[in-house]
């Protein structure tokens, strides 16, 4: 190893940080569609027909999660009221046990 005062080991340098996770995501999710674009494109022989297709498979996913939202929104909100329920409840009976302590 050389004397140079300038160079560190490799195993002793600091790691850099490489930008925000965000944008990296974002970036990988764009060239992933990018992709599936082209590959659909060159299946269907048209990037039309290739997008056609993509906005097939979007607007059923988007149709199923509309059709089924009010029926989740339903059991959430039964849910939460049996919760609440159940809560106060609880709250109850710790109020009644606690003021049978302090009467003792």
């Amino acid at each position: 190893m050389a004397d140079d005062a300038d160079h560190s080991p490799v195993w002793a340098r600091s790691k850099r940080r490489r930008g925000n996770p965000f944008i990296s995501l974002l970036i990988i999710l764009l060239a992933l569609f990018g992709v599936l674009t082209a590959a659909l494109g060159v299946k269907e022989k048209s990037l039309a027909e290739g997008g056609a297709m993509m906005d097939g498979w979007i607007s059923s996913a988007v149709s199923k999660v509309r059709g089924e939202a009010p029926k989740v929104a339903d059991q959430a909100g039964e849910a939460a009221g049996e919760a609440a329920a159940k809560a106060g409840d609880a709250a109850q009976a710790g109020a009644a046990a606690a003021s049978d302590e302090l009467k003792k």
